[in-house]
């Protein structure tokens, strides 16, 4: 299947503008999700193997997720689950609706495996996300695996506000999530970076604590996990930073990383027109950026704050080096992209074959060891 994507199907999608060519996949999804028997039939090509990992008091059918930005607005959830991920992140969301940035603002570079995006934070605001993921509940279409959400501040909100928006957007989709995960990272929404000093950052996560205490005391039931996304250029005093906030509150991990805004040394001619457009890259230039920064949380917290690793994931081989630097779960995005919709299914045969090979029970046992 995934030489067919590559030869035939791929080449096809690319000739189409890259967010067009996304949304039109997303309403392919969204349609089948709303049949069992389509959803059925997507499983019946593309479910994964059991490879199940225990975080955060969740259940992970396999540690290969979807990451915020490929579902911003919950439209497949049902369908994630189905063609192989152990769980997705929707989002980001933000607590009031918004169109993002002027279009264009996603691009490929192909023969770099990358994409770039300044998205800007497009989505249908939390009320209407709430909508959306409860008549996913009301059908009885809601996966077995954990959904969690992304959190971005809203365009319109000024940074001393930002504490009130994230914490207003955890009350309204409180219920529908297995976790949350507060973004602070997107290169996309001015300023929005900034919140990762310090003092800002932990306005932010103490309002977020706060709101989840008191929506678990109404629902009577225990508070969701929350982390932090954080952005791959952070030097250590940041990260140092973050580290003990995160310590501090104890909040349940870190994502990292985010797009970064740095540029490789382009290897192809046709990336270097793409390299200039402004926005976060993703893909396969992100891969050992992001590894390095796993690696350097593992060794901060002596391997004690899950990590979900995401950036230039799209081998089971790039998945491992992940895990092997601290990575508890993963996430894809690009990869989806230039792989097509058997990649979380081949990476997981892939860790299962090199769990085997390496004499370990579980992906637990392998996180960390290369750290």
């Amino acid at each position: 299947m995934s030489l067919l994507y590559r030869t035939i199907l791929r080449p096809a999608v690319f000739l189409q503008d890259s967010e067009k060519a996304h949304s039109r996949i997303l309403s392919v999804l969204s349609g089948m999700s709303r049949s069992r028997l389509s959803l059925s039939l997507l499983g019946t090509l593309y479910r994964s193997p059991e490879l199940p990992v225990k975080l955060f008091n969740l259940d992970f059918p396999n540690p290969i997720g979807v990451a915020a930005g490929m579902d911003k607005n919950g439209s497949a959830v049902p369908s994630w689950q189905s063609i192989g991920y152990g769980f997705c992140e929707i989002g980001g969301v933000t607590l009031h609706e918004q169109p993002g940035n002027p279009k264009p603002r996603m691009f490929r570079a192909t023969k770099d495996k990358a994409l770039i995006n300044r998205m800007g934070f497009n989505n249908i605001g939390a009320n209407a996300l709430q909508e959306k993921l409860r008549y996913w509940k009301d059908k009885g279409l809601w996966p077995d695996s954990p959904v969690g959400i992304n959190l971005g501040k809203s365009k319109i909100t000024p940074l001393e506000d930002a504490p009130s928006d994230y914490a207003g957007s955890i009350k309204i989709l409180w219920k529908h999530a297995d976790f949350f995960v507060i973004n602070v990272s997107s290169p996309n929404t001015p300023g929005l970076r900034d919140l990762q000093e310090s003092k800002n950052l932990e306005l932010v996560i103490k309002k977020c604590c706060e709101m989840n205490k008191e929506c678990s005391e109404e629902n009577d039931s225990t508070e969701k996990p929350l982390l932090v996304k954080i952005a791959p250029e952070l030097d250590e005093g940041f990260l140092d930073d973050i580290v003990e906030l995160v310590k501090k509150h104890q909040l349940s991990g870190i994502v990292a990383t985010n797009t970064t805004i740095d540029r490789p040394e382009a290897k192809h001619f046709s990336s270097q027109k793409i390299y200039k457009e402004v926005g976060g890259l993703s893909g396969a230039p992100l891969k050992d950026k992001s590894t390095d920064i796993i690696r350097k949380i593992y060794k901060l917290t002596n391997g004690k704050v899950p990590i979900i690793g995401v950036g230039g994931i799209l081998t089971a081989d790039d998945a491992w080096e992940k895990i092997t630097a601290g990575a508890s779960i993963l996430q894809l995005y690009t990869g989806l992209v230039f792989e097509g919709p058997s990649i979380a299914k081949n990476i997981v045969k892939g860790l299962n074959k090199r769990l085997k090979a390496e004499g370990f029970e579980s992906v637990s046992d392998a996180v960390g060891i290369n750290a």
